[in-house]
């Protein structure tokens, strides 16, 4: 089942938005902003962002573009009033997949959305292996044997980050600008605090470590042979 935000400030809109969404199977989370919308996707994963542009705190077009910029790949559908050649442009600039106007064909929209995550599944190269572990992109699932971990983005993110380079150092400040760069107000412990929940979380993966290197930040490390 897809996971999809919306991000819309008219509770009205995307009330509607979501009905229609969970009628047609699919997973919903909200947002009433883009500073909002980041924080849900610290803790959840998400295949698709459905967006307004006119919100208050951080609007849709720079939600985007941080998303953009911060490596998320997962289409983005941006839905506003907003109707001008310009204004769709700007969209597309800031790195939206699709654009619709409002009002806006409820049934044109689930046909739009099913595109894009057909289109996404058949683009994304998403797996990476370390031993016997599979790290699914697209599912930000940890898979060992029979056992499966979803994890948050961030950690996720994180974690992928430190195993497509074991043995490579990464400072906290190195792992803040790949990873948390949007976000101005994330310091140096958030990056101890994923690392912590990463452990906890993964204790029974013995397939690999994430090591701290004092004075410099982490690496990981596979274990025995591997």
């Amino acid at each position: 089942m897809a996971t999809i935000l919306v991000t819309e400030d008219d509770a009205n809109i995307r009330r509607l938005i979501k009905d229609h969404l969970v009628n047609s199977g699919y997973r919903v989370l909200e947002a009433s902003d883009g500073d909002e919308a980041l924080r849900v996707m610290e803790h959840h994963h998400i295949d698709l962002l459905i967006t307004d542009v006119m919100m208050p705190a951080t609007d849709g077009l720079e939600l985007t573009t941080d998303l953009r910029e911060s490596g998320y790949e997962f289409p983005i559908l941006i839905i506003t009033a907003l109707e001008t050649v310009e204004d769709k442009r700007n969209g597309f600039l800031a790195g939206s997949d699709d654009y619709m106007v409002k009002p806006v064909d409820m049934e044109e929209m689930l046909l739009r959305v099913a595109a894009l995550l057909r289109r996404a599944k058949i683009t994304s190269s998403n797996l990476l292996e370390v031993g016997s572990i599979v790290l699914n992109q697209e599912q930000q699932t940890v898979t060992s044997g029979d056992a499966v971990t979803e994890l948050p983005a961030k950690e996720f993110k994180l974690l992928y980050k430190l195993l497509s380079n074991p043995k490579k150092i990464f400072t906290r400040q190195q792992l803040m600008d790949e990873i948390w760069g949007y976000d101005v107000q994330s310091i140096d412990r958030t990056v101890d605090v994923h690392i912590k929940r990463l452990r906890e979380k993964l204790s029974a993966v013995k397939d690999f470590e994430i090591v701290t290197v004092r004075g410099l930040g982490y690496k990981a490390e596979k274990r025995g042979h591997l």
